[in-house]
Order: C-alpha cells, then structure tokens, then sequence
C-alpha cells in the first residue's frame, strides 16, 4: 500500500491528508484559534472536590474548570496547601477521595480530552512525555509494548534493551515504530526523553499555579513524531518554512527518511492537485454513495453515531443473499473510512442489511475489523447482537471533523431540519385566527420565504379566507420558517403581537 501525507499550509489553518493507493482515509485539521490541548501538560489548583462523583474540578487556567475522576489521580505531583509534597497511597474507595485532594492544593496533570461543547477537559494524573518510539512516564515503573509489535523475540529483544536503559522509578511504552529500531536508537531518544523531563521539572518548582507546563500540540512534532514513519511513502508540503521545519525535526529522529519529505510549488492548490478538496466537500454529507450503487447514511448525535446501510440502485446478479452481503461488505470497507476521515469516536451502531446466513455475517465482521487495522485510534468491533445490529467503540484522540468545521445551525436548533412549507402556511392561518378579532378588515402584508410563496400558490385553500383582505409577498432573505405581518395601510410589522 503506498501511503502518502499530504500537507497544506495557511495562515487560518493547517491540513494534513492521509493518503492509502490515493484514497483519502484521514484529515487532521489545526486551526489558529483551536483548542486543541490534549497532551498539554499543566500545573492547576484544586477547586472543589466531590466525594459523590469520585471526582474533582481543576482550574488549569481555562475558560472551564477542567475534570479529574477518582481513577486517574496520582499521589506523586499533589502538594499540600502549604506547598509541601504529600506522601499518600491513593485509598482504593472513591467516596475517600477528600483524604487525598482539597481545595487550594496544586497538582500537576495531563489533558487527557480536550474541552468539547459545554464539558471541560478530562485530566489525568499519569503524567506522559512523547517521543517518536518511546513514551516517557515519570510515575511509573513499567515497561509496555505496543500491540501491533507481533514477534515475541522482537518484543523481548526490546524488553532487554530498555531495562538495562531506563531509570528504576520510570515508565515506558515502546511505540510501534521503535520496532526492528537499534540500541543506540532506544538510548538516544531515552536520554532525550529524561532531558526534557529535567527541565520541566524545573519549570514545575518555578511556575505559578494555574499555567501550562509543557505543549503536545504543535504542528510540526505531531506531523513528524504521530504521522510521519517508515510506512509513509512520502511526505508533500506546498509552504517552504513549514518544509524547512519538517526537514529540521526529522534529522532529529530518523535522517534518512528525509529524502522522502518533496517541497510543493506548484501554482495549483495542491489539495486540488491531489483531488483531495472534492472529497472534502463529500464529508459534509450525511449519504454516502457506494460504487456498487448502494449507500450509507450517518447521523450522529452526542451519544453515539448510527450508520444505516441501504442497497440503493444495486441489484446484484446472483441471488439475494449475495446481493446483500456485497453490499455490506463494500459498505464496511467505506464505513471505516469515514469513521476515521470524519474521527467519529464513542458509540458506533451500524444497521446492515439483513442476511440470513452466518458465513455472510462473518464475511462483513472480518472486512469490519480488516480495514480498522489501519485505524492510529484504539477500537472494537463487536458481533451482529440479536437485533441484528454491529456496535464499534472508537476512543476519542482529537475532536471530529464535524465539531472542527461546522457549527449549530441557529434555524433548526441543531435538528438538522426546518419546519415544512404546509407547516408554515398553517402556522400563518393560526395567526390570523388569533388576531382576527383584533384587526377586523384590516388589510395585511404576509412576507415568507420564496419556498413557502410557491407552496402558497398551489394550495392557497391552507389560508382560510378572512374578513381582512391579505397578500402574501415574497422575501427572499427570510430563513423559510419564518414569516413578517404587516398592516397594509400603516406598514407597521405586527408579527409578535398577538401571539401567545
């Protein structure tokens, strides 16, 4: 599979697409006003602390107090009031959990989810420093390695190596890129790790509570410590200071995958170059066609995310059962795509199409969990339940594509629909029913949108006749659920007045 990062510098924003056999399978978007801070280490003061919850609120100096349970708190960062450290074993009863945190005391912590909508970031207290194949816990004693790293001899080469590395009283995840990776490799992101951590400690002793320690999120260590690996075939970025940077940092880590790293110049947009623009717009979309002529439509809510299967156009050329289970399994295929273009996270339900046979079921459950392989997110897919329905749990590592580009539409509440043109014309006729009595003989101007005047004139028997004469004009910048009264004769907008 050739793979491709295709990145797109503006002064708004920055993008960078992820491209499998020149398909879009992925899209993270920076914008200058983000808010993206998962990662971001900080000091913060406890400020209130409850024990029915099993959790507390930290002001790390945002808009929102930011979230710690009960499970993710570490006795090793806590001061007391005084500014003395505590030396406490965390009790193992949530309801406890005014014994170890009070109002006042500071204590450093780790965004672990970004602030989405109304709700405040989630803290951890499992303080983690990143690097391209290591991650550096200075809380923690352990030694872990990452799933995808198969061979047991590789895994226990690599074991050997970093406990003869690292410190007694620090943790460490080895990445999936530090696979097949050399000693000297392990060793000097090692030190580099525990440099890094050095001086944040000094900057924790020396900094005032609430403020931000340490930054995960800039642009060019995640492009090049998250995205950019030996499995990427190549690297194109259409802005010279951005490329000099990426070059820069990727001497740091791995030289020799610079040559793999092309500077843009062309005088075309390079994500309409790439054909990349078009399959944006698509994303925007609730319908998404499949080639065979089927579709899938994704509705999502706070709670979780449905996807519908439909057959559409297709027929097939064999029998039903076949039919069905082409579809599905094209559909499972283009499901995960989306789900990782879109970054849907939480509760995924998926409605396939009914199949009668087992074999087929797990024909569409082994394409499920096949093309989540290439998922960075960590996730689940669990069998058809008995209402014939596939539920995926996709943790959440950055808000989705939806919350970054799109926002509450102040015309329909977020329900994603108005009210229907007949629905407006009787709304209208209940107004006046209202205020009948009120303006008898009055002559009236009724303003609507361009929609609800066409659907006036092929049923103008919703308005009842009344004793005042009326005109229904038409507006064009009126939203469609809207309407204007106005007295004919005074041009005086009575809309509000007599409604209840």
């Amino acid at each position: 599979m050739f793979t491709e990062l295709i990145v797109n510098v503006h002064s708004m924003e920055n993008r960078i697409a992820v491209l499998e056999d020149n398909q879009l399978v992925e899209l993270f978007v920076e914008k200058e006003n983000s808010n993206n801070i998962a990662g971001n280490l900080y000091k913060g003061i406890v400020k209130d602390v409850l024990p029915g919850m099993g959790a507390a609120f930290i002001d790390i100096g945002l808009e929102r107090t930011a979230f710690l349970h009960y499970s993710n708190i570490v006795a090793d960062f806590i001061e007391d009031v005084d500014g003395e450290e505590i030396d406490k074993i965390v009790p193992e009863e949530s309801h406890r959990i005014t014994e170890i945190l009070k109002p006042g005391q500071e204590i450093l912590v780790q965004i672990q989810k970004g602030p989405i909508g109304g709700k405040g970031a989630r803290l951890t207290g499992r303080i983690s420093i990143p690097g391209k194949i290591l991650v550096y816990f200075p809380n923690n004693s352990k030694i872990f390695i990452s799933r995808k790293i198969n061979s047991p001899i590789e895994k226990q080469r690599i074991r050997s190596i970093i406990s003869n590395v690292k410190d007694p009283n620090v943790g460490i995840i080895v990445r999936t890129e530090g696979e097949n990776c050399t000693e000297e490799e392990f060793v000097e992101e090692y030190k580099a790790l525990a440099k890094t951590w050095k001086y944040l400690e000094k900057k924790i002793n020396s900094s005032k509570a609430p403020c931000c320690i340490f930054e995960e999120s800039d642009p060019v260590s995640i492009l090049v410590r998250d995205l950019f690996s030996s499995s990427v075939d190549r690297l194109v970025i259409d802005d010279k200071e951005f490329y000099q940077k990426i070059i820069h940092k990727i001497k740091d880590y791995n030289s020799s995958l610079c040559d793999r790293v092309e500077y843009y110049a062309e005088e075309t947009q390079i994500f309409d170059a790439y054909g990349i623009e078009k399959e944006i717009e698509k994303l925007f979309y609730s319908r998404i066609y499949l080639p065979s002529g089927g579709n899938i439509v994704i509705e999502s809510t706070e709670a979780l995310t449905a996807i519908d299967v439909n057959t559409g156009s297709y027929t097939g050329s064999k029998n039903y059962e076949a039919t069905i289970k082409h579809t599905n399994i094209e559909a499972a295929i283009e499901i995960v795509r989306q789900i990782r273009l879109r970054n849907l996270s939480g509760i995924v339900i998926i409605d396939f199409i009914d199949m009668q046979e087992d074999k087929s079921k797990q024909q569409v459950l082994e394409a499920l969990r096949k093309a989540f392989r290439r998922d960075r997110a960590k996730n689940k897919v669990y069998p058809f339940g008995h209402l014939g329905l596939v539920e995926i749990t996709r943790k959440r590592t950055r808000t989705s594509l939806m919350n970054t580009y799109l926002e509450h539409c102040p015309h329909c509440n977020g329900t994603g629909r108005v009210l229907s043109r007949e629905s407006i014309l009787i709304k209208i006729d209940r107004w006046l029913a209202r205020a009948a009595y009120f303006i008898p003989n009055r002559p009236l101007e009724i303003y609507v949108h361009p929609a609800v005047k066409q659907a006036y004139d092929s049923h103008p028997e919703i308005i009842r006749i009344w004793k005042n004469p009326i005109k229904i004009v038409e507006q064009y910048d009126l939203d469609q659920d809207m309407f204007r009264i106005v007295l004919a004769d005074e041009k005086k907008d009575i809309t509000n007045k007599y409604n209840p």
